[in-house]
């Protein structure tokens, strides 16, 4: 994710654009203020091998809702953002493009409440989104792989051949539970990967009496 981030940041600086850091996702969009910060270079610097993401991420209620969006709107507007680059799972990307079909809407309503003047509905008519993939599941078609997918079987690998050890000196069965929910991704080439004797994939169900 942070290597995602990394490359937008400093190609949208390359391109001569103004690039903004939204923390802790739409929670950060609606609540405004310093949520939205600019980016430079450096911001950037010395992040591609941290895990997680440096600007957060947050379950957010009030994007949900109209109101919520409204004020997220309002936020991005104050500095004139009408680009979005959101990189995400099916709940981010869902709201991005539902954020894109209401935004000349969510425009019109902030003039009628006099939050901008005519020329701004104007100026700033159109929001364009960009979405990356996020998901370790590697469940969306047109990418090679979603980010986060690597990284989360590179840290599979690791805790199977730190048990391998454990599971042979006692003899013992070790069954290891992987994140995918509906999907078998992960399961899958993990298992291939580490010489599973048994791998039970969501898309494939054992039979009864296996």
């Amino acid at each position: 994710m942070n290597a995602a981030v990394r490359a937008v940041v400093r190609m949208g600086i390359y391109v001569g654009a103004k690039v903004y850091f939204i923390y802790e996702g739409y929670q950060g969009m609606v609540d405004g203020g310093s949520n939205i910060a600019e980016a430079d270079w450096e911001s950037v610097s010395s992040i591609l091998q941290v895990g997680g993401t440096i600007i957060g991420s947050a379950r957010c209620q009030a994007f949900r809702t109209r109101e919520g969006r409204l004020k997220a709107a309002c936020n991005l507007l104050q500095r004139g953002i009408t680009n979005l680059c959101v990189i995400g799972g099916d709940g981010s990307l869902t709201g991005a493009n539902l954020f894109r079909k209401e935004w000349s809407g969510l425009l019109e309503e902030l003039a009628r409440n006099g939050q901008i003047d005519k020329e701004a509905v104007q100026k700033y008519a159109y929001l364009n989104v960009v979405g990356m993939v996020g998901s370790i599941d590697n469940d969306f078609c047109g990418t090679d792989m979603t980010i986060g997918t690597d990284s989360a079987l590179h840290r599979i690998i690791e805790v199977v051949d730190a048990i391998m050890t454990t599971a042979q000196s006692h003899q013992r069965t070790f069954v290891l539970e992987v994140m995918g929910r509906h999907c078998g991704y992960l399961a899958l080439v993990s298992a291939l990967a580490c010489g599973a004797d048994w791998v039970f994939l969501p898309e494939s169900p054992p039979e009864e009496g296996w």
